[in-house]
């Protein structure tokens, strides 16, 4: 295998992010447009983090921190690639932000039904907490 890159997402690459997802990632979210992906890289650009073999797309995460909570959302590998440590070096790089920016727990949103990414997600060493439940109300349409 080539060797990952791995880098904070720009403007020139959210169209190819959102086209990813739709091959690689499980389900949609309220955010997954243009204008959802456009307003988090331009508020925080280090946020959107890509893995890249040889210039192509092959993973994704978005490591979000708020000043108080780091958010992990939209882990992706492209079915290609699966099981090579891309899903690995992604929340590495992900978790190395939060440290640097003081972050000190972080949490990932994974789809209940989502089997596979529970292997993945407690591979990584992430567990579910099931004290909590996640209570959201859409804030558009």
């Amino acid at each position: 295998m080539s060797e990952l890159r791995v880098r904070a997402a720009g403007p020139d690459d959210l169209d190819g992010v959102l086209a990813f997802w739709k091959t690689a990632a499980e389900g949609t979210s309220i955010s997954d447009d243009r204008d959802g992906v456009e307003r988090l890289v331009a508020r925080d650009p280090e946020a959107l983090i890509l893995g890249e073999l040889d210039g192509e797309l092959v993973g994704t995460v978005v490591a979000g921190f708020d000043g108080w909570r780091c958010h992990l959302y939209r882990l992706a590998v492209h079915p290609d690639h699966r099981r090579r440590g891309i899903a690995s070096a992604l929340l590495a790089a992900a978790e190395e932000r939060f440290v640097r920016l003081g972050g000190r727990r972080a949490d990932a949103m994974v789809l209940q039904r989502n089997e596979t990414a529970h292997r993945a997600w407690g591979a990584a060493g992430y567990a579910p907490e099931e004290r909590w439940r996640r209570w959201v109300k859409p804030l558009t349409g």
